[in-house]
């Protein structure tokens, strides 16, 4: 069996190196193909190299653009990539526009397509990662659902007959990984004179806290006026909107650092003293580090995070200060995002449909 992996962003090719080595343990053939949705090496080829991937058997080098450009791009390129591979199965990650422009190009193809991550809600459709997976699960002819409420999402849209529930395949890596930091601290500690606990990490990225000049400052000011230094990991196209906005990204206790290898990002988040977020997988990852989390957003489709108290949702400045300096949640032996054995359940079951 053939089976053509389609990723382009960083939190995809995370659970690209769980299904790498889960496939290649079932002597499965992968195809990987890198759409350069994230075409900065700090958040694209530097994950590929550390998280043992190799490099992608196709790189479509779209790069950025908006939504239509850059789906659209992707979309000519991929029917060729097809053509040529002739997968059994076209697997697509997660919620953004390849995984919506993979799921399209293979459906008009014929190709069976399987959706990591299937059946997340965050129910704003606003959010253009809302419209993606929704459209994509829809399509889709194998839903490979997280969590048992993203099952329960599946079964009230009618697709409960394409479900299987595999667990998170992020846990997998990130099981991994946590093992081999055991006893490291990060290299921020050095490098920005900081102490363990005495920090926060910080991501922001979504276009919602980002593109609007007075949002994007609000944010800015409101991490600034923190009270421990907030490492802000910052993507270049929030580096380049707040340069075209006005908003200084160090001021204050805010510090403005490049994006980090994944397992230094790990290793900065478990010696913090609590993550600041909108991303939905570090929200995931901090929950699984037992790093109490900030999510800078309306809603977040990780509800069991907030279910557990580890993660609260902060909207404004007196959101994010008061989330950020809550008593520590209670331990937690819950697992919801599954034992780490996930991504040979995906196997299984695309191996099992096949048949």
């Amino acid at each position: 069996m053939k089976i053509a992996s389609v990723v382009g962003a960083r939190p995809q090719f995370v659970k690209l190196a769980a299904i790498h080595k889960a496939a290649k343990a079932a002597g499965v053939e992968h195809i990987i193909v890198h759409t350069g949705q994230h075409y900065d090496p700090m958040l694209s080829d530097v994950f590929f190299e550390e998280l043992g991937i190799g490099a992608p058997d196709v790189h479509l080098g779209v790069g950025s653009g908006t939504h239509g450009v850059q789906t659209g791009a992707m979309l000519a390129a991929l029917d060729a990539v097809f053509e040529e591979h002739q997968p059994d199965w076209v697997l697509v990650y997660g919620d953004t526009n390849s995984t919506v422009a993979a799921t399209l190009s293979a459906v008009k193809m014929h190709i069976p397509v399987a959706h990591l991550e299937a059946g997340l809600r965050s129910f704003n459709r606003r959010m253009p990662e809302e419209h993606n997976r929704v459209m994509t699960d829809h399509a889709a002819d194998l839903l490979l659902a997280p969590t048992q409420v993203a099952v329960e999402h599946l079964a009230n849209e009618g697709l409960a007959e394409r479900t299987i529930l595999v667990g998170d395949v992020m846990t997998d890596v990130l099981f991994d990984v946590r093992d081999e930091l055991a006893g490291r601290p990060s290299a921020l500690l050095k490098e920005l004179d900081l102490e363990p606990g005495g920090y926060y990490v910080a991501t922001i990225h979504r276009a919602e806290n980002t593109d609007d000049p007075a949002r994007l400052a609000t944010v800015a000011l409101a991490l600034a006026g923190l009270d421990k230094p907030v490492v802000l990991l910052a993507h270049p196209r929030v580096v380049a909107k707040a340069a075209a906005h006005g908003v200084e990204l160090t001021q204050g206790s805010l510090i403005a650092h490049a994006p980090l290898a994944y397992a230094d990002l790990m290793a900065a988040t478990l010696s913090s003293a609590g993550v600041i977020t909108d991303s939905g997988g570090l929200q995931k990852e901090a929950f699984l580090l037992g790093v109490p989390c900030t999510t800078v957003r309306t809603e977040t489709e990780w509800v069991e995070t907030i279910e557990l108290g580890w993660n609260v949702l902060a909207n404004t400045a007196e959101e994010i200060s008061a989330g950020v300096s809550r008593p520590r949640p209670k331990v937690t032996d819950a697992a919801p995002y599954g034992d780490g054995h996930a991504a040979e359940r995906v196997i299984d079951a695309l191996l099992n449909a096949a048949r």
